[in-house]
């Protein structure tokens, strides 16, 4: 059969459609009683078996081997992790004029959550990056975030999100931290299932994910979501985001040039340190909110729309830098023999 492929003049990612499409369902016809009870726990167990795959999926020996170039990883760590919560907080001066406490909470959350490993790939590669450093840095920030997120909320939102407390803490330990170790755990001997039916259990992935979105948006509806955000709130919240995401990019790429990586670094540094996870995201939402989700994980869908239409163009021109073809053309070049001699005995690796 063939395979349908998205038209490439679409700005709109097609998993982002299913998620509004969800979003849809939930208003129309929102989980109430017995029903709200089932995809309540369906949820539950779908969030528990995504962090199981994501344990399984990520390579221990991998992730020590990525160790080896700790600077990179670690600028990546502190974009993620320090930087983005505190212009999170920062944003708190727009409050109540520009955005409502609802929206605020969600946006600081957004500021919390891990950076991407798929598009941070994606684009790092398509800018001819150091993929490779990409690869370990979306994954160290997943793992981290396991941990950090819920601690940093437990700091910085406190009871704001209408339901965040100190059983959460509880709740992201046996929902996701247990199933993530349960999975490294039995990964020599299902790692194996797991990379020949990738294909399948990325559908998995995705329809747990649509799963935890209808039951969030259900309870928001049955709560009146609908008329909490306004046009005119919607609109400020984008602006904002828009104004996030531009001063994230701009921090990446020129932060990591004043610290003197190379090119490859510095595009990897970008796209992995710019981004966030809906992914990760929208499962620490359900559990860390509760019914109070909805409004938390609005604005890191609309971000995580906005990152891939913005990234994808600057991934694009990055390839056409003079830099990205003259590394092209040298990588194609037959190094003479004894060149390539004194190269080896005098330099090592460059990523790590």
């Amino acid at each position: 059969m063939k395979r349908l492929q998205w038209p490439s003049w679409m700005p709109i990612d097609p998993y982002i459609l299913l998620l509004l499409g969800t979003v849809g369902l939930a208003a129309l016809l929102p989980a109430r009683g017995t029903g709200a009870d089932v995809a309540s726990g369906a949820s539950t167990a779908a969030i528990a078996f995504l962090f199981f795959l994501y344990g399984a999926r990520l390579s221990t020996r991998e992730a020590m081997e990525g160790l080896k170039h700790w600077r990179l990883h670690g600028t990546v760590l502190a974009c993620t992790f320090v930087i983005f919560p505190l212009l999170g907080l920062a944003a708190r001066g727009l409050e109540p004029v520009f955005l409502t406490h609802n929206l605020y909470t969600g946006l600081l959350f957004l500021t919390l959550v891990p950076s991407t490993i798929q598009s941070s790939i994606a684009f790092t590669s398509i800018a001819r990056g150091n993929v490779p450093a990409a690869i370990c840095a979306g994954s160290f920030s997943s793992l981290a975030g396991i941990v950090i997120t819920p601690l940093l909320a437990a700091a910085l939102l406190g009871n704001s999100g209408g339901g965040f407390s100190a059983d959460s803490l509880v709740k992201i330990v046996l929902q996701l931290l247990v199933p993530f170790m349960a999975g490294q755990v039995l990964r020599p001997w299902i790692g194996g299932f797991i990379t020949r039916h990738k294909k399948v259990l990325g559908y998995v992935d995705r329809g747990s994910i649509l799963l935890v979105v209808y039951t969030a948006f259900s309870e928001g509806m049955v709560q009146g979501i609908s008329h909490q955000v306004s046009p005119v709130r919607l609109a400020g919240l984008l602006v904002v985001e828009a104004v996030l995401l531009a001063v994230m990019l701009a921090l990446t790429w020129y932060g990591s040039k004043a610290l003197n990586f190379h090119r490859e670094d510095r595009i990897a540094i970008q796209f992995a340190g710019s981004k966030k996870s809906l992914a990760s995201g929208l499962p620490m939402a359900s559990v860390l909110f509760g019914a109070h989700a909805s409004l938390a994980v609005l604005p890191l869908m609309l971000f995580h729309q906005m990152q891939l239409m913005v990234c994808a163009v600057i991934a694009k021109r990055r390839a056409h830098d003079p830099e990205a073809a003259e590394a092209a053309e040298t990588a194609t070049t037959p190094v003479p023999p004894v060149a390539e001699s004194r190269i080896a005995v005098g330099t090592g690796t460059r990523s790590g």
